[in-house]
Parts: C-alpha cells; sequence; structure tokens
C-alpha cells in the first residue's frame, strides 16, 4: 500500500477523517472527504486508504491534528497551514470560507 515502505511518525484522528505523517515528513490522509478535511483538492470523495496530501510536496511536515471536517499541520519552517471546513473561522484566515487544499495561515507568517 501507499504507507508500506513509509514510517509513520504521529497520527491524529477526526470525526471521520485520520491524518498520519511519516518520518520524511509526508503527510497522509483519509476517511471523510467532505468539505475538503483531507486536502485533496477538487476531489471530496471519502478515502478508503491513506492517500498523500500532494499540496505538502517540497515541505517537511512535522505535525498534524484533525478536527471535526478540518485539519491543521505544522511544517519546519514554523508555518500553520489548514484547510476543509472554514466554518465559525476555525481555519484562521479571516473567513468562514472552506479550503480543499492546504493554505498557510498568514497570522503567523
Amino acid at each position: 500500500g501507499a504507507l508500506a515502505s513509509q514510517r509513520v511518525a504521529a497520527v491524529s484522528a477526526g470525526y471521520g477523517h485520520s491524518l498520519a505523517t511519516t518520518a520524511d515528513g509526508a503527510v497522509f490522509t483519509w476517511g471523510k472527504g467532505e468539505h475538503g478535511c483531507l486536502g485533496h483538492g477538487e476531489d471530496l470523495s471519502n478515502q478508503l486508504l491513506p492517500k498523500k496530501v500532494e499540496a505538502f510536496a517540497g515541505q517537511r511536515v512535522v505535525a498534524v491534528s484533525a478536527g471535526g471536517d478540518h485539519s491543521l499541520a505544522l511544517t519546519a519552517d514554523g508555518a500553520v497551514w489548514s484547510w476543509g471546513d472554514g466554518g465559525h473561522g476555525r481555519l484562521g484566515h479571516g473567513d468562514e470560507q472552506s479550503q480543499l487544499l492546504p493554505k498557510k495561515v498568514e497570522a503567523f507568517a
């Protein structure tokens, strides 16, 4: 499978989706794709197996956290990224827009 040759460093479980980071800084998500909380862009389908979040190519993710319908990641350079359901401003972008791909939280940039 996709994770067979990867050493998982950390995991996080949300209400309907899960995230894992690997030792080399990649992110994999699976579960409920609604609201874009898996970070795979226009593909909002449920993922029955872990799928790599290609938006983090070239980045090293060191931590992830799954919320109810949104996700957060911390990259090695100290940037915070969020994606998924933007209701109540939970993504930290100054609006309530949902994000289908990881987006840097500029308040920490």
